[in-house]
């Protein structure tokens, strides 16, 4: 199955099960927005508890907020949004579809790599196991020479990134011969930059009302509040504060299902470290993340740094954690050493004093901050894509499955009576009713038996439990296993402590 064909299996999947729908549907649909389902927002809010709990519960030092989506505007002047924060866009002129010029010379790119390859897979079949992969990348001159040329662009494209020279970046897309996805042709426009902020006013009277913008980041609200944190819960550097919110941000190229949204949701966290050793919490914390997305389990080779080609203008380090989408690598998480820009900005425009004295040092400074941001509905994306399996059955049937990690499937447990009658759905509904406290439970009793394990391998729910004839005289039940369909016989007593000790979110935390 091609990639491109996968991911519509993916999409069509999220919304035939209730993971995300199309945002006013029945309106047909708003671009760039979309809702999550009853399974879709169980998901979400089990990804969420994920990120929560291993910041402020296995960290002493971290603590959370919630604060506004509407703040002061004078805020996003200081913190550069109002003048700095742009995409370079460019139409093509046939199809008048308009795209980031960054993202499509990131594309062309990633071409180099894919043609690699399909270079070392075509070697590996002739060589068989006597190829030696590490060799062969470091000698072949069709390898090499792919290489060459992705750096002689590479080159150029960072230093037009960093120089924030838009005909530059132009030019590499009319060297490139780079054409555009809908009408095939390179008839483009200039460059230009778009500002990303939704802006909107607040007030009675059109006299009084003052321009105030929906955040495009959550970090601010951090960064405003940093001092009453520090000083009402006591904290001492090194610490940091986590936020879950929402930010909006004026997508002009929204694309890719809901991996680049007009709404989305981000999970930060900003440390405050002393001046000095900032580049050694970077570090600290780039090995720390990427512990946390490996530790759910796709593997190693999912995940890969990359570092930025242009820093923001407060960071002096940045990388992101990439996943390894449908569509290939894509960033989930950012990292970045953001200085003192922020405070010292606020500090500026506020004129109040967010300095921390520091009773080891006897001093007072500005705190330097490490920053962790995530796009919750990237890491959606990631996890589901991860977890949609299409598998051949021994009796040539196929099954479509989400082995997501047992803790944040939306259902962790099914019950179902073999038919509905003899009492049998009375004692189904007994055992929910036992075991809902506990964790998300369903009850299914139509279909097939097989038809309804069909439907919760769909969902992702990692057990199933079916309650027979036998079960009104001795009490247990026939539990069934997700991932290899494997079942046993257990006690209705020990359904507890079997499916608890696998769906809770402590099994998950315990990895970290």
């Amino acid at each position: 199955m091609s990639q491109e064909n996968l991911f519509k299996k993916i999409v069509s999947h999220c919304k035939e099960y209730g993971f995300v729908f199309p945002s006013s549907e029945i309106y047909d649909g708003l671009g760039a927005v979309y809702d999550y389902g009853q399974n879709g927002v169980e998901l979400k809010n089990n990804i969420k508890k994920y990120w929560w709990d291993s910041m402020t519960l296995l960290n002493e030092n971290v603590v959370g907020i919630d604060s506004a989506v509407f703040m002061h505007p004078t805020i996003w002047k200081a913190s550069g949004h109002v003048d700095a924060f742009n995409d370079p866009l460019i139409d093509n002129k046939e199809s008048k579809k308009r795209y980031r010029a960054d993202v499509l010379i990131e594309d062309h790119l990633a071409k180099f790599d894919e043609k690699v390859e399909k270079e070392v897979q075509k070697a590996k079949k002739r060589f068989g196991e006597a190829f030696d992969e590490a060799q062969y990348r470091s000698t072949s001159p069709k390898v090499l020479e792919t290489l060459a040329q992705k750096d002689a662009i590479h080159e150029r494209f960072a230093k037009a990134l960093n120089d924030g020279d838009l005909n530059e970046l132009r030019q590499i897309i009319i060297d490139c011969e780079i054409v555009c996805p809908i009408s095939g042709t390179k008839n483009w426009t200039e460059v230009r930059q778009f500002n990303l902020m939704f802006a909107t006013e607040m007030g009675s009277t059109a006299d009084g009302a003052m321009k105030v913008y929906l955040r495009p980041e959550t970090a601010q609200g951090i960064f405003v509040n940093y001092l009453n944190v520090q000083k009402s819960g006591r904290m001492k550097i090194p610490f940091g504060i986590a936020q879950i919110g929402k930010a909006f941000r004026n997508e002009i190229v929204a694309r890719q299902f809901i991996f680049r949204m007009r709404e989305f949701e981000q999970m930060e966290m900003q440390f405050f470290v002393r001046p000095g050793s900032e580049l050694e919490w970077f570090e600290k914390w780039k090995e720390t993340r990427m512990k946390w997305h490996q530790n759910l389990g796709f593997g190693a080779a999912k995940y890969r740094f990359h570092d930025h080609e242009k820093l923001a203008h407060y960071a002096n380090a940045a990388t992101d954690i990439e996943f390894e989408m449908p569509f290939g690598f894509k960033e989930v998480e950012g990292i970045h050493s953001r200085t003192d820009f922020d405070l010292s900005s606020h500090e500026q425009y506020s004129g109040k004093k967010l300095r921390y004295f520091d009773p080891e040092l006897n001093d007072s400074y500005i705190p330097y901050v490490v920053e962790t941001s995530i796009g919750v509905d990237r890491l959606f994306l990631s996890i589901l894509s991860a977890s949609y399996e299409e598998e051949a059955l021994e009796n040539g049937e196929t099954r479509v499955v989400l082995k997501f990690p047992a803790p944040l499937a939306p259902v962790k447990l099914a019950v179902l009576p073999l038919v509905r009658k003899d009492g049998l759905p009375e004692v189904a509904r007994k055992i929910i009713d036992e075991l809902k406290y506990e964790f998300a439970c369903q009850y299914d009793e139509k279909d097939s038996i097989g038809k309804r394990y069909r439907r919760q391998d769909a969902m992702g729910t990692p057990f199933c439990v079916t309650v027979d004839h036998e079960t009104l005289t001795d009490n247990m039940v026939t539990i069934r296993y997700r991932d290899d369909m494997r079942q046993e016989r257990v006690p209705i007593s020990q359904l507890k402590e079997i499916i608890g000790a696998k769906v809770s979110m402590r099994s998950l935390l315990s990895g970290l």
